[in-house]
């Protein structure tokens, strides 16, 4: 297993094991109610995911970096959906 899918996989068990729906676990990190998740949200994420804290700053940029469609350098619903999808399938 990549270490991608290991990330992937532990965000996976956050949403799966402590939210009813991937939108509860959205709003849940979406702390200023943006309706987007910016890289302090994230990192708050991979935090609960237990990423280890020397690469959460980089793993949430390049989170960023692969699912940010829009090019806001933030996750908007939509493109969270379209992660949760990935991670669904990995």
């Amino acid at each position: 297993m990549t270490t991608e899918e290991t990330i992937l996989n532990k965000i996976q068990i956050v949403i799966t094991n402590h939210f009813d729906t991937p939108e509860a676990a959205f709003s849940f990190f979406d702390a200023d109610s943006s309706g987007k998740l910016k890289k302090s949200e994230i990192v708050k994420l991979l935090k609960q995911a237990e990423i280890s804290g020397f690469i959460r700053g980089l793993v949430g940029s390049k989170l960023i970096d692969g699912y940010d469609k829009n090019g806001d350098e933030e996750i908007d619903w939509q493109e969270f959906k379209a992660a949760v999808a990935k991670i669904k399938a990995v």
